[in-house]
């Protein structure tokens, strides 16, 4: 272990866990008035029920030693004396394969239990102005243990299938024009599929199975609460991304410092590329808009970051400002699916075209991708992508429908039309 390694981890850890106010805040801004109080609890007490879950056993399932699909039982609790008495477990530390030092594995789990909070807040989205806080609840640490845990495992865990398909593939060649090729299977440098593929696709379940708000497309649209809270949400998801793409290369070293320039770069040319496009649409260059563009932006680079050279983040985030917006669009136009908060045409398109932008852009730090002479990068992350977006979508599904027909989701039309901080919370702004 080296303390550099262990500061930059450490630092990156504080930075991952301010993105969910920032999401609060974004989330917030972009509602009514009567449920900002409702989205801002929301983020905060999924910061405590997943934190509790996390080290009880969601940790444990998602990285400790098991099978393809699933993590074993020895870490809960923090019981594993590599846990309890802080040592170095390389073998496990997912994101950074080539880290050589490792660092405390107390310290990973921290690490990765901000990623785990990140994640479920984002389905807040398609929970927004209509759902009962009891079901998000139950929802959050049931969702935490049957979708993201499993995905975290296959894409990150050290025996995950996804990590590893090459060896499911009998001849793939594991040097590309002579040099080692360090890629065993899928990509996923700081959570494109586990993170917000994952995320994007469950939040659309989750809008199917809900319904619509009792407002939505009978009503003038309202203007969102406030555009500086979304701006000031987008701040704090911007600076914490540093540390959620920074911090995964698991070393104070060159691979982390090109990741978080080429997050900074992507989200620019995402802002600028959905501000342009909405500018020609509607005569306005909207402030929304580029926010959502650099969302889009951050969101496309996050599997990549550490695996691409700087140059191809210009192109990743065009890409995903583009592609975000036209899915926007398509969905608003011709699918009539309320999720509110545009977390499936943002985090799930955009994290699928990040995950391909991987297979295509790859080549640096000894990954190599389409156009560095590895066609089977593309397989890989065709594989990656589609295997979450499947499973989120269903298993995700399922879980809804069911919480529906049991404790129910919505909360009484009257309440709706209150608003939640009152009818949920007793408090309002």
């Amino acid at each position: 272990m080296t303390a550099a390694d262990i500061a930059l981890v450490w630092v990156s850890t504080a930075l991952v866990f301010i993105m969910t106010p920032g999401l609060a805040f974004f989330y917030g801004g972009l509602l009514k008035k009567k449920n900002v109080l409702s989205m801002m609890m929301k983020n905060f007490v999924i910061v405590a029920l997943v934190s509790v879950a996390w080290i009880i056993i969601a940790y444990s399932l998602g990285f400790s030693s098991g099978n393809g699909f699933i993590g074993g039982l020895q870490d809960m609790g923090v019981l594993n004396p590599n846990l309890m008495n802080g040592n170095a477990n390389p073998a496990y530390v997912g994101l950074g394969e080539n880290a050589t030092t490792g660092i405390p594995e107390l310290l990973y789990m921290a690490f990765q239990l901000m990623f785990a909070i990140i994640t479920v807040a984002i389905i807040l989205s398609a929970f927004a102005e209509r759902v009962k806080f009891s079901a998000l609840c139950m929802f959050a640490v049931v969702w935490l243990l049957l979708v993201y845990c499993p995905v975290a495992h296959w894409v990150w865990g050290g025996d995950g299938w996804l990590r590893n398909l090459s060896s499911l593939i009998p001849g793939i060649p594991t040097t590309v024009n002579g040099t080692a090729n360090l890629s065993t299977g899928a990509l996923d440098f700081a959570g494109g599929t586990v993170v917000h593929v994952n995320s994007g696709f469950s939040a659309l379940a989750v809008a199917i199975v809900i319904g619509p708000r009792k407002s939505y497309q009978k009503e003038p649209i309202a203007p969102p609460y406030s555009i500086p809270y979304v701006l000031l949400g987008l701040a704090l998801l911007w600076m914490g991304w540093f540390g959620f793409n920074g911090g995964s290369a698991l070393e104070a070293n060159v691979q982390a410092i090109q990741a978080m320039i080429s997050t900074h770069i992507s989200a620019c040319t995402a802002g600028l590329t959905w501000m342009f496009i909405g500018w020609k649409q509607t005569g306005k260059a909207s402030v929304i808009g580029f926010a959502s563009g650099a969302l889009a932006g951050l969101v496309a680079i996050t599997p990549a970051a550490g695996y691409v050279p700087v140059w191809s983040s210009l192109i990743i985030g065009i890409g995903g400002g583009a592609l975000c917006y036209t899915t926007l669009w398509f969905r608003n136009k011709h699918m009539k699916v309320d999720e509110s908060l545009d977390a499936w045409a943002v985090h799930g398109c955009g994290g699928i075209w990040g995950s391909l932008a991987t297979g295509i852009f790859a080549g640096a730090f000894g990954y190599f991708g389409l156009i560095s002479g590895s066609s089977f990068q593309m397989i890989y992350q065709l594989v990656d992508f589609s295997v979450v977006a499947a499973y989120a979508f269903v298993v995700t599904f399922i879980i809804a429908w069911i919480l529906k027909h049991t404790m129910g989701l919505r909360v009484k039309e009257e309440e709706e039309y209150v608003g939640l901080d009152i009818s949920q919370h007793g408090e309002t702004l």
